[in-house]
């Protein structure tokens, strides 16, 4: 009986001691979370706001290259090398003030970049901090994130998904 005893208490002790070894996984759907804030929707119509007068401006300088190439291709049969020289000159001056204008406001380094991450920046540090938060409150280790473009968690269970947890809980402001 004795032995019984000592024996149920080893495994038991064995059970809490893998219990508490095993670290708890779960994920969320960051893009999910991002779509259903109401605060994520007004940086959205603030970004889009942005991005309508940058676009119009790229287009119509590119509608004004393709005229100019357009322009030099019906006239170049009937210029001398000086014109035709001067004609591409510019169009390569035109070309590269495109490409400049485009990548000073569309690149990663950009001016629509560098405004979209001061308009985000706190919105991913409030979804970050509440991820973290209902993960420390409910004992989580690693917290995975997936979403419908980059999928870095292949698979899980949905009992262990957070996202509705989360919006939840910063919808309600806690």
């Amino acid at each position: 009986m004795k032995r019984l005893s000592l024996l149920f208490l080893a495994c038991a002790c064995s059970a809490v001691l893998l219990q508490a070894q095993t670290p708890k996984i779960g994920f969320v759907n960051s893009g999910k979370i991002f779509q259903e804030l109401p605060e994520a929707q007004d940086a959205q119509r603030r970004i889009d706001a942005m991005t309508k007068p940058i676009q119009d401006a790229i287009e119509t300088k590119e509608k004004e290259l393709q005229a100019k190439i357009d322009d030099y291709k019906k006239k170049e049969s009937m210029m001398n090398d000086a014109a035709k020289k001067t004609a591409q000159d510019e169009i390569l001056d035109l070309e590269q003030k495109y490409r400049n204008y485009r990548t000073e406001k569309l690149g990663n380094d950009g001016e629509l970049a560098k405004e979209t991450d001061k308009i985000l920046a706190p919105l991913k540090a409030k979804i970050l901090a509440g991820i973290e938060r209902i993960a420390k409150e409910e004992k989580y280790s690693f917290i995975f994130d997936k979403t419908e473009q980059v999928n870095i968690l292949l698979y899980g269970d949905s009992a262990h998904d957070l996202t509705f947890k989360v919006i939840d809980r910063l919808k309600r402001g806690k």
